[in-house]
């Protein structure tokens, strides 16, 4: 619940809560939450382990071996739904990575497994493309569908969440180069 509680808290609220708001949150004493966590970053940590094993579920497992406009339609909804409900741990999170090894771990952790799904999701045509195009089409991909990137389309631009994942699909799309003949 104490988790559960700071997540809650960075949704509604890009500062970082406190232990006295995440307590009243949860339905605790603040003494409570620091029975459960030695400090806030112990509880920082915690929440984005948490996250983290939240939006893996969330990851489809599966659309890999669809035809292009699937893979692209999955893909992109799929990050799209994590971007819009993570967006404010992510903040948080490279708000505070300076301060800990733990942190900067789960983001290249996070980072790497975005790249990794990335390159499964549209094997075949990056399959057509030799090595160092194809590693700078992933990473061209990777910056593009970044919670940043969806921060701006969504709340600096104002689109919706189908205008957003739309630019996202016709960005990737022309990226990508034309899938073979035998995928």
């Amino acid at each position: 619940m104490v988790i559960e509680a700071y997540l809650a808290l960075l949704r509604e609220n890009p500062h970082i809560p406190t232990a006295a708001q995440v307590a009243e949150r949860a339905g605790y004493s603040v003494r409570s939450v620091f029975e459960r966590f030695p400090d806030l970053h112990a509880l920082r940590v915690a929440a984005t382990d948490y996250a983290f094993s939240l939006a893996n579920e969330q990851s489809a497992t599966t659309g890999f071996d669809g035809d292009r406009r699937t893979r692209l339609k999955l893909h992109v909804e799929m990050r799209a739904r994590i971007c819009t409900e993570w967006l404010p741990l992510w903040r948080a999170l490279n708000a505070n990575k300076g301060e800990s090894k733990e942190l900067e771990m789960r983001i290249r952790a996070i980072r790497a497994i975005v790249t990794g799904r990335i390159e499964l999701m549209y094997r075949p045509e990056l399959s057509m493309l030799p090595e160092p195009e194809r590693r700078q089409t992933v990473l061209a991909i990777d910056a593009l569908i970044d919670f940043e990137s969806w921060a701006r389309m969504r709340e600096f631009f104002g689109l919706s969440f189908e205008e957003s994942c739309t630019v996202w699909t016709r960005a990737i799309d022309r990226l990508l180069p034309p899938t073979p003949a035998d995928s």
